[in-house]
């Protein structure tokens, strides 16, 4: 039975018959991770996504990708950069970064974790959004990339901009709090 159609099942079971599976019903944290999970790794993204949304993270997390070939697996963690749970200024969201980049780390076997904050690009609603005259609907305003030797050294990268990309736009959006 697939996770989705068990949780779908286990849903319509706890409403049919209150109190029936409340040992079985899935947390918030597994419908997340289930729900956000990507790859062709995707039970790998979904074990990093029970880690991940333990937490209710400042900027939120909207996707969790994991890919690989052979025994190399890459993470890929996709933020939003417009929709906060609460306010952040920089300093926070870098925090933030590193630590979903650490966990990341702690809860899975990837080599690599990308990662990445996204806005919306206001898009003509005559123009067409998929096919062959697609326009993309989103833009990258942050992304950092961190093997696991190098996760030592990724406060400082953060700190200091090494390796960091930030749109201007939405670096001066964010509070000015350090960094």
């Amino acid at each position: 039975m697939s996770d989705v159609f068990r949780i779908v099942a286990l849903a319509a079971l706890a409403v049919a018959i209150p109190g029936a599976v409340e040992a079985d019903v899935p947390a918030t944290r597994d419908l997340d991770a289930i729900a956000r999970a990507a790859g062709n790794r995707k039970s790998e993204a979904i074990r990093i996504g029970r880690v991940l949304f333990a937490v209710r993270w400042p900027a939120q997390l909207v996707k969790i990708r994991v890919d690989g070939a052979g025994k190399h697996e890459i993470a890929g963690l996709t933020l939003s950069g417009i929709k906060f749970h609460e306010d952040l200024d920089r300093r926070g969201f870098l925090s933030e970064v590193e630590l979903l980049i650490a966990r990341t780390f702690a809860s899975a076997a990837v080599e690599e974790v990308d990662l990445w904050a996204t806005v919306p690009i206001a898009y003509d609603l005559t123009q067409p959004v998929s096919g062959d005259l697609a326009v993309p609907t989103s833009r990258i305003v942050f992304a950092v990339t961190c093997r696991r030797s190098e996760l030592g050294s990724l406060a400082m990268r953060l700190r200091t901009g090494d390796g960091v990309y930030w749109a201007d736009d939405f670096r001066s959006r964010l509070r000015s709090g350090g960094a």
